[in-house]
């Protein structure tokens, strides 16, 4: 890979998911240790952060991504009840689920959707799967060794199991995997949420970070309930897409 076409890669990713960062990292300093002792409600200023941004990537997005967007909503709100306040698997630093999290879902979901989208990176698709795949593992593996994250490093080799045989998804989840290990760090490095020491505080075998590495796991779930939302609310369309799809497949065979 060249010099011009690391640029361009470099570029298409700074413009999504360099500026989903950013955004994550002012949001969640709202919500963090150095804000409460400035400002009690230091909630509903990074709800109203989150919702500007979000209001804005809606009325910029196709009618396509605005329903995967308020799926991502509805499914981020109905999982975030379940695994943190039912399953106890983390807590959020007041004990209830911040109203900003279930659109900062969706947020996080379309900023992949998007670097995904991007020309340059659907040409060299392979070679970012690669990088991105060395950087999982990498990155897993450094937390078990420093970090005894043993239901991180489970959870980080079942996205690599999983992702096996899915080329259509593959660099998407790779992609969250990224995403989601920053958005964690600054999640409990501002304490607005954290996790306990062992997998949902019952599990003594698998020890577990604050965070675990291999948490966006969890974010298959978020895209399957979104993809069969639009499945459902789009039947016919989508089995007009399947069918030029296996068109497509039977050109390339024959």
């Amino acid at each position: 890979m060249n010099s011009k076409i690391a640029i361009s890669l470099f570029l298409a990713f700074y413009k999504t998911i360099g500026y989903l960062f950013l955004f994550i990292a002012f949001g969640l300093f709202l919500d963090s240790k150095y804000m409460v002792p400035i400002y009690e409600n230091t909630q509903h200023l990074a709800t109203l952060v989150m919702l500007i941004g979000f209001s804005i990537l809606f009325y910029r997005s196709p009618s396509r991504i605005k329903s995967q967007m308020l799926f991502a909503v509805i499914i981020g709100f109905f999982g975030e009840h379940l695994f943190s306040i039912a399953l106890g698997m983390y807590a959020y630093r007041l004990g209830n689920v911040p109203l900003y999290v279930p659109p900062g879902h969706a947020i996080v979901y379309i900023a992949a959707v998007y670097f995904c989208k991007d020309a340059i990176v659907k040409t060299h698709r392979k070679q970012l799967e690669i990088l991105f795949t060395i950087f999982v593992l990498v990155y897993a593996t450094l937390f078990l060794i420093f970090a005894n994250d043993i239901f991180g490093f489970v959870m980080s080799l079942l996205v690599i199991y999983f992702l096996r045989n899915k080329p259509r998804e593959r660099l998407f989840f790779l992609t969250m995997y990224i995403v989601v290990a920053f958005l964690e760090i600054v999640g409990t490095h501002y304490r607005c949420w954290a996790w306990p020491k062992i997998a949902y505080g019952v599990f003594p075998f698998l020890k577990s970070a604050n965070p675990p590495s291999g948490i966006s796991l969890f974010y298959f779930l978020l895209d399957l309930g979104c993809l069969w939302l639009y499945k459902q609310r789009n039947l016919i369309a989508w089995k007009r897409m399947k069918g030029i799809r296996k068109l497509k497949e039977i050109k390339v065979y024959n």
